[in-house]
């Protein structure tokens, strides 16, 4: 277990000097070469459209700067108050203990699923979870959305599971022993998922949400067994106890009426918009406990309501995606006011208020997850509307907030972000931490002067989308104005999967890479290279999630919402929130912003969750077909379907381009991809997923690497020997760069520009993010930014060039055999590559020692069971620690071990191979 403490004074940022954060980064650093320091607007005319001055320059993730640390999410961190990092992986959820003396937090992602916080001595006392080194050690890491929760006299310690709770008995000094396990059966084949849990006053009783089967159940503690239940709203999950009644939040909102629009969640098909996909209701549900037998009585609140806190007569209760919070008379029951949550008067969406408490002194806290701050509110009645004071700023997304007195504890799921010390040689996504911090609340004036601190680590101050308005502006590639003229018609955004910068151009001494991390180096992503020194590279770039239902949200919709967020400790309810309408923002998709502007849109795969193949698709009869296709014109032998969900996306979708399943080849998806161009043209706003990347598949790591990058090059190829060059913009990006090391940091990822408006030959240092492409591309397309995370974010003008070159890309052929690893070669033959550069580094062959055939054969059998290919495939079913270990084994021909680590290891040596799959489904 490794705690590191810092103390922040008085707002002052974080503890230490400047670069006190470089001695957690065991890795060296290059000389960075730049394009520029700051970006250049390149359009003319009225009004400011975004920001003149990048407010990241050329500032890395994980280092400390005037306005805090820097992380992947383009925020800078500096919280009020005094710090502790936990390195277990995220919090999902915390509890104070009665007296006030412990916090206990269930965790995930870091191998254990409870950390127990000694609050008086400021340190991590205990962590539990499945391992064999645990004490106590339990059955499971998966941990709910809520809890855990102590017992009212705090002798017992309930935690939250997929199928239950393990309850465990509290020691004197804090720590927990003796875990039980209570178990809630599953109704047909939805799983329990309880959320929050209460107690009676007398410990007798507790009362629970029951997530996955939309019911509430009452539990006698004693025997752990279930007394009564009731039916609920969608998806019920924060509980309170006031005047004897329990008021519950139902996320999922109000059972659907016969006729409405609805979308799947867990399924129960619940109210939602057909263009958005996001549900289109909220509730509270009442239980009178006086009056049991009675239905619950209902209260109609904002959207994904989520914290439900209770106190002075009012329940206040967080409406997490309509950003506000809805105040509840208990004497009425009934709203009597909503407090907006929205500090930035540019965008309405995107803070995500997700925890609640109110001060003796009558002040309200609300914490802003994706805003990682609390604002602050009086509060005097039910009845007298709350005035806002301003903002504090927090770690990375605030998830639970308690106070005693004017003594504030606040708990982040993310703490400092991908930022536990490590062995190996490099940084991964799922190196992540959560913290806790905790201070004197102050008084409103320096409120109101931290508030100016929040605006500027969330890049608010002075920077917004604005609209065009009146006379247009002369057309230039990115406007200053969204609706002003681009030069640029048409954008394809291509989504690949899972490589972080170093593994794929560690290799380039001219950008910031390591070599020793470069796993797929120029002969098995020539085209990749290629791209980057025709049209830049950027070696300042990041992706935001930590995984794949991270990833796409953050492409889809500027945003990894509440719900996905907080489900991450078991991914049980869903994992590709496509097929969930709890995963969806109310303001909509880039695609749904692009169709509400006026512009066309054709997707291929991305966003999709079902794929209908027959059983003679396999991978070698793809790759067959692939041949056949680009040899006579023809069309493709299979019919393969993929679609989506959500009517708006479906609409435009083309059914056979294949989602995920990495025993489809990536030149088959070009191929698909390419008949469809050349018959119907590009739409305005084009979207494709190329997922070979991930590896898994029939073939090894480094051929479906180069499957890969030879798909992406015939599409650049095809895009820019056509009449729709003139007016094009390619952008090249991974989901998450999860599956691989990075020696900045997990987050950083290979991205590309191309475009005959794109900058040439440059290397770019600036710090971009995910995000800042979304809003470039809603720049071009005169897209309404979707919240406020795309709203404050600078289009990446720098990377284009008003004076356009027109010359072509023509794709370079594989220098990896693409059929190589594949047990059975295709029925066409095997893959003849082009010669290797022998200047580069060779490309792996492929072999196996003989020495670690018996480890390969075990890597082979792990690999069956972890979801990667079929119509059910999943992208990043597998652990992801066992899933970098076997990619790097088969890059590296098996012969040298992973970073850090003196051995190849078999997938039941890994280490963190204990961690269930279903956490890291992604």
């Amino acid at each position: 277990m490794q705690v590191t403490r810092r103390r922040v004074r008085d707002g002052q940022g974080a503890a230490g000097l400047p670069g006190a954060s470089t001695a957690r980064r065991r890795s060296r650093r290059r000389t960075l070469v730049t394009a520029a320091a700051t970006a250049v607007v390149l359009a003319a005319g009225a009004g400011v459209g975004f920001a003149q001055t990048d407010p990241f320059g050329t500032n890395r993730v994980g280092q400390v700067y005037d306005r805090g640390e820097l992380v992947s999410s383009n925020q800078y961190l500096a919280p009020y108050g005094e710090r502790l990092v936990i390195d277990n992986g995220k919090i999902m959820s915390s509890a104070v203990s009665p007296d006030g003396t412990h916090l206990a937090a269930s965790i995930t992602d870091g191998g254990a699923a409870l950390a127990i916080v000694d609050v008086k001595n400021w340190k991590v006392q205990q962590v539990v979870g499945s391992a064999a080194s645990s004490v106590p050690r339990i059955g499971s890491n998966g941990v709910g959305q809520e809890g855990p929760t102590y017992s009212p006299d705090g002798r017992q310690l309930w935690l939250g599971q997929p199928d239950g709770w393990t309850r465990f008995d509290v020691n004197p000094d804090g720590s927990v022993a003796n875990p039980k396990t209570v178990r809630i059966a599953k109704s047909g084949a939805q799983q329990a998922l309880v959320a929050g849990l209460v107690f009676a006053a007398d410990g007798a009783t507790a009362y629970a949400a029951v997530n996955g089967q939309n019911r509430v159940v009452a539990i006698d503690t004693a025997a752990g067994t279930v007394q009564q239940s009731w039916t609920v709203g969608n998806a019920p999950r924060g509980l309170a106890l006031a005047g004897g009644k329990l008021y519950v939040s139902n996320e999922g909102g109000r059972p659907a009426q016969p006729g409405e629009s609805t979308l799947n969640s867990y399924g129960t098909q619940v109210p939602a918009d057909p263009d958005t996909g996001a549900t289109t209701t909220g509730t509270v549900s009442v239980i009178d406990l006086a009056n049991p037998a009675a239905a619950p009585a209902t209260i109609d609140v904002g959207l994904h309501p989520t914290a439900v806190y209770a106190k002075n007569g009012a329940v206040f209760v967080t409406n997490t995606a309509t950003n506000s919070v809805s105040v509840i008379d208990t004497a009425k029951d009934r709203v009597v006011q909503t407090i907006a949550t929205r500090p930035w008067s540019e965008a309405s969406i995107g803070y995500e208020p997700d925890a609640v408490t109110l001060t003796d002194d009558g002040r309200l806290l609300v914490a802003l997850g994706r805003a990682n701050a609390i604002a602050v509110y009086r509060y005097a009645g039910p009845q007298e509307p709350a005035s806002y004071v301003g903002l504090l700023p927090t770690d990375y997304f605030p998830a639970e907030i308690s106070s005693s007195g004017n003594q504030v504890l606040v708990s982040h799921t993310r703490g400092i972000d991908a930022l536990r010390p490590t062995g190996a040689a490099g940084h991964a996504t799922h190196d992540t931490t959560s913290s806790v911090v905790r201070f004197t609340l102050p008084g409103d004036k320096v409120i109101r002067q931290q508030t100016a601190k929040v605006f500027a680590q969330n890049n608010w101050t002075g920077n917004a989308a604005k609209t065009a308005a009146g006379r247009k502006n002369k057309a230039v590639p990115v406007p200053n104005r969204i609706g002003d003229p681009s030069t640029i018609k048409h954008v394809f955004l291509i989504v690949k999967e899972n490589r972080t910068y170093d593994q794929v151009f560690g290799d380039l001494p001219q950008g910031n890479g390591d070599p020793a991390l470069a796993q797929f180096g120029e002969n098995v992503t020539p085209n990749q290279h290629a791209l980057a020194r025709q049209f830049g590279l950027y070696d300042n770039t990041y992706d935001i999630g930590t995984n794949s239902a991270e990833g796409h949200n953050w492409l889809m919709q500027a945003d990894n919402p509440e719900y996905t967020e907080s489900s991450a400790g078991e991914y049980a309810r869903s994992y590709d929130t496509e097929d969930d309408a709890l995963g969806h923002q109310v303001s909509g998709t880039l695609w749904s912003g692009a169709q509400a502007s006026g512009q066309t849109v054709r997707d291929f795969g991305e966003f999709h969750q079902f794929l209908a193949k027959p059983a003679g698709a396999t991978w070698q009869n793809l790759y067959c077909d692939t041949k056949a296709m680009r040899a006579t014109g023809s069309g493709s032998a299979y019919r393969l379907v993929s679609s989506s969900p959500i009517p708006s996306l479906n609409s435009v979708s083309v059914p056979a381009f294949p989602k995920f399943d990495t025993a489809v080849p990536d030149v088959y998806r070009a191929e698909i991809w390419k008949q469809d161009f050349e018959q119907n043209g590009p739409a305005n706003l084009n979207m494709l997923w190329l997922s070979s990347d991930h590896t898994g598949g029939p073939a090894n790591a480094a051929a479906q690497v180069a499957d890969n990058d030879l798909a992406v090059g015939r599409i650049v190829d095809e895009i820019s020997h056509s009449p729709y060059w003139k007016d094009s913009a390619i952008f090249v990006v991974e989901d998450d760069s999860q599956a691989g090391l990075d020696h900045v940091d997990g987050h950083r990822a290979p991205i590309q520009v191309i475009s005959p408006y794109a900058q040439r030959g440059a290397v770019d240092s600036r710090y971009y993010s995910q995000i800042n492409m979304v809003r470039t591309i809603e720049q071009i397309l005169g897209i309404k930014p979707m919240n406020q995370k795309d709203t404050a974010a600078t289009p990446m003008a720098s990377a284009f060039t008003a004076t356009p070159d027109f010359t072509p890309y023509t794709a370079l052929p594989n220098r990896t055999p693409l059929t190589s690893g594949l047990a059975t070669a295709p029925s066409c033959g095997l893959d003849v590559p082009a010669p290797q550069d022998p200047a580069s580094a060779a490309a792996p062959a492929g072999a196996v020692p003989a020495a670690e055939a018996d480890t390969a054969r075990k890597w082979s059998d792990w690999k069956k069971q972890q979801r990667l290919t079929g119509t059910d495939a999943v992208p990043d079913h597998a652990n992801p620690a066992q899933m970098n270990h076997l990619t790097w084994y088969e890059a590296h021909d098996w012969q040298q071990p992973y970073p850090g680590e003196q051995s190849i290891l078999a997938p039941a040596d890994v280490p963190g191979a204990y961690l269930p799959s279903a956490e890291l489904d992604g």
